[in-house]
C-alpha cells in the first residue's frame, strides 16, 4: 500500500512539473542541428580522402635503334602513357635521359597521353657499345613510373 502511494505521488509530481518539458522541444532542435552539422563536416572530410594512387604504364613506338659511333641523335620517338584501364593519361610530366644520363628532354603528354621527343648529341656510356634510354613519368593521383631500360641504343 505504501509503495502504491509513493508511485502515485511520483506520477502526480512529474505531471505537475511543467518546467522540465518546457525546454525539451528547443533542445531537441538544437541537438539535431548540431548533429547534422557534425555529420556534414565528417562527410566532407571523407570526400577529401585520397584514394589509392593509380598505376602508370609507358609504351614506345620503338624498342631499340642504332647510331653510327658513340655519339649522335636519336630518331623521333613517341611515348604513350596509359593507366591500368588502358586509358591515355594527359598532362603527365615526362623526363627522358640519354644512355649517358647527360642528355635529357622533358615535357608533358598531350590529350592522347603521348609525348614525342628527340635526343640530340647523346652519347653512350664511356667504353660501352650499347646503352638504354631511361624515362620517368609523374602525374598527380598516380604512382611515379621510372623505367631505366626503356629503349636500347647500339653503336654500329
Amino acid at each position: 500500500m505504501i509503495t502504491s502511494f509513493l508511485n502515485t505521488m511520483k506520477i502526480r509530481c512529474f505531471l505537475r512539473d511543467e518546467g522540465a518539458a518546457l525546454g525539451l522541444p528547443i533542445r531537441m532542435v538544437v541537438l539535431t542541428i548540431v548533429g547534422l552539422a557534425g555529420m556534414t563536416v565528417m562527410l566532407a572530410a571523407l570526400a577529401g580522402v585520397q584514394t589509392t594512387p593509380g598505376v602508370l604504364y609507358v609504351m614506345s613506338n620503338t624498342t631499340s635503334f642504332s647510331m653510327h659511333g658513340s655519339t649522335g641523335d636519336s630518331p623521333y620517338i613517341r611515348l604513350t602513357v596509359v593507366n591500368s584501364e588502358d586509358e591515355p593519361v594527359p598532362g603527365a610530366s615526362v623526363v627522358v635521359w640519354g644512355p649517358d644520363h647527360r642528355t635529357a628532354k622533358a615535357g608533358t603528354t598531350d590529350a592522347f597521353g603521348q609525348f614525342v621527343f628527340r635526343l640530340e648529341h647523346m652519347s653512350l656510356p664511356t667504353g660501352k657499345s650499347e646503352g638504354y634510354i631511361a624515362v620517368k613519368v609523374m602525374q598527380e593521383g598516380y604512382l611515379d613510373l621510372e623505367e631505366q631500360y626503356l629503349i636500347k641504343v647500339r653503336s654500329i
